[in-house]
């Protein structure tokens, strides 16, 4: 390999963030033929940065480390971006669908932790969220869970997002967000 060669797959090395994977579920999958079974593996695996990014991706071959590598490429091309308030957080409660599987997200006050099962967990974790209490309703099925949780992923919006849209500004969409969280602990406390 040449000088050049080698500083510039070092510089792309550099550029890339350093991504996590998490790999949710493996399944053997066989394919009955004339002399018997061929089995297969498909793999699910979530990436992202810990930063707002995160994408999942599904991946079949005849041997499990393929079907991972599979599933991490698909990952890697698909990854969205999510607006988190301070980093940790979402910024409003979402409710996300796919099929039979259904999941409820809503945002937590700083400490509360990861309070969600299986799949939607991994996808937080990869994420950076770090407080957020999750319910999967009906399906318990990685795939319709992993997938409802994006597609719930998908409707948060930000507050600068919701105001250029609305012609307002930020402040206004945020000092509502907080009124109406105020009026709701009174109504409780009554």
């Amino acid at each position: 390999m040449a000088y050049g060669q080698q500083e510039k797959k070092h510089r792309d090395d550099s550029e890339q963030p350093e991504l996590i994977e998490r790999l949710v579920g493996i399944n053997r999958v066989a394919k009955v033929v004339k002399g018997g079974r061929r089995f297969g593996f498909a793999a699910l695996v979530v990436v992202g940065d810990g930063k707002g990014r995160v994408g999942y991706g599904h991946g079949k071959a005849k041997e499990v480390p393929e079907a991972i590598k599979k599933a991490t490429d698909q990952a890697k091309r698909k990854m969205i971006r999510v607006p988190l308030r301070e980093g940790r957080t979402l910024h409003h409660d979402v409710f996300g669908k796919d099929g039979a599987g259904k999941v409820f997200l809503r945002s937590a006050p700083a400490g509360k932790g990861i309070i969600a099962g299986g799949p939607m967990r991994a996808v937080f974790e990869v994420l950076g969220i770090q407080d957020i209490v999750a319910k999967a309703i009906g399906s318990n099925n990685p795939y319709s869970m992993v997938n409802a949780t994006f597609a719930a992923l998908k409707d948060t919006q930000s507050p600068r997002h919701v105001a250029n849209r609305r012609n307002k500004k930020v402040s206004d969409i945020v000092s509502n967000r907080e009124v109406g969280m105020t009026t709701l602990a009174a109504d409780a406390g009554e």
